[in-house]
């Protein structure tokens, strides 16, 4: 059996994520398709919308066979050090191509730009650190450098976000020599940053606009024509089950207790707490009536929303810089968490998992990690705003649920 890999968040899936994991199979061959999923925290450092067992259904009743989590020391992170973990996960399950949208939608640009970087790092290393010394973020200075060092011959804009992600699963498939073949798939409509949903006839918005409206109106109604059925469902249930849909307001009162408790010798030990940001991280908390409102007040041009969401979900997990980095000098994850299969893709594992050089996990009581108790810090935070018995029954399912897998052909879920 042939396996395609792609590396999703499906917050929430929708019907862009449909397309792709069709062409992903279509355009590879293939006949499963492999989803690296970030769990409970993402990687610009927001919280999904629902969990991520809410998401793995969605994803298994929309083509998915296969669901894995993406470790948070690699899913929290920067578009690197995320590509690395999510590649080195696919090929460890042997997928024989990786499929990926990218504003650019040709393949050479991502193969030759990798290629082109990797024979200059040097060179890019120190024009990213001349332009970071400057006060400018790391995605300008990496866009900016590879702009110069290649005298803007090179045809791949690095300033897009799906072009930063694609070319850094390109490189990383080409630095650890892994067996997989890359292919991109251009962008449909929306772009990644659309913040509204579209007008007129399309049926494909960027997951941006939906959480924005699902988490504006609290209801479906504007934004259910760009979800699959499955995924306006699994939406509905969570809701009805755990009360709410999860934004980073729900957090901003976890934030401010655990800044306020700790001082500043332990905040600047939290990774991504760099150059005396927990200084102005202390004084911005002391007023912000609101996340939006501390964010505005901390962020800076060197500092990206991004980067300091990120930095904020490491305050709220208490992630600690020698943790992360401990985890990360193993260049990959250790293990593999199955969320999710479809019949066939139970299938492909039980012909694959004799293979595997790292352990598949599908109950935690069963392996220890430090990677993973960090998941499960994760997942504990994550419940942090529900109300009781919800929260006790979000926080229970990282030990009690068992991957869940979906008969396709009789469209029922066989486990839950």
């Amino acid at each position: 059996m042939k396996a395609v890999g792609v590396i999703v968040e499906y917050n929430p899936f929708h019907n862009g994520h449909l397309y792709h994991i069709k062409e992903a199979k279509a355009q590879t061959h293939s006949d499963v398709a492999i989803a690296v999923m970030s769990g409970y925290f993402l990687q610009r450092g927001e919280p999904a919308i629902v969990s991520k067992w809410a998401r793995t259904k969605m994803a298994l009743k929309s083509h998915a066979d296969i669901v894995v989590e993406l470790p948070y020391a690699f899913a929290v992170q920067k578009a690197e050090t995320f590509a690395e973990g999510a590649v080195s996960i696919l090929g460890e399950l042997q997928c024989t191509s990786l499929f990926f949208g990218s504003e650019n939608g040709d393949i050479d640009s991502f193969l030759d730009t990798a290629i082109y970087t990797i024979k200059h790092k040097d060179e890019l290393d120190e024009e990213v650190k001349r332009h970071i010394s400057t006060g400018m973020s790391y995605p300008a200075a990496m866009a900016k450098a590879f702009h110069n060092v290649s005298d803007g011959t090179r045809a791949l804009d690095l300033s897009k976000p799906n072009n930063i992600l694609g070319f850094h699963y390109v490189k990383a498939i080409l630095q650890d020599d892994i067996g997989m073949k890359p292919a991109t798939l251009t962008r449909l409509s929306s772009d990644y940053h659309d913040i509204d949903l579209p007008e007129g006839p399309s049926h494909i918005a960027s997951a941006t606009s939906i959480r924005k409206s699902i988490l504006e109106t609290m209801s479906l109604s504007d934004s259910s024509s760009f979800l699959p059925e499955a995924s306006a469902e699994e939406l509905e249930e969570y809701a009805g089950t755990f009360g709410l849909w999860h934004s980073p307001e729900n957090y901003f009162p976890f934030l401010k207790y655990s800044i306020h408790t700790m001082d500043t010798k332990e905040l600047e030990g939290i990774y991504e707490v760099e150059e005396g940001l927990e200084h102005r991280i202390a004084k911005a908390i002391r007023t912000a009536r609101s996340y939006s409102e501390y964010m505005e007040q901390l962020k800076t041009k060197r500092y990206t929303w991004t980067r300091l969401q990120r930095m904020n979900t490491h305050i709220l997990t208490r992630a600690k810089k020698a943790d992360i980095r401990s985890i990360l000098a193993e260049k990959r994850p250790s293990y593999i968490r199955l969320l999710g299969m479809t019949k066939k893709g139970q299938a492909y594992l039980s012909k694959k998992k004799k293979e595997l050089r790292v352990p598949l996990i599908t109950k935690i009581g069963a392996f220890s990690h430090p990677s993973l108790d960090l998941d499960i810090k994760a997942g504990r935070v994550y419940s942090a705003p529900l109300k009781e018995p919800a929260q006790t029954m979000l926080t229970g399912q990282e030990y009690s649920l068992s991957p869940v897998i979906y008969d396709e052909e009789n469209r029922t879920f066989l486990r839950t």
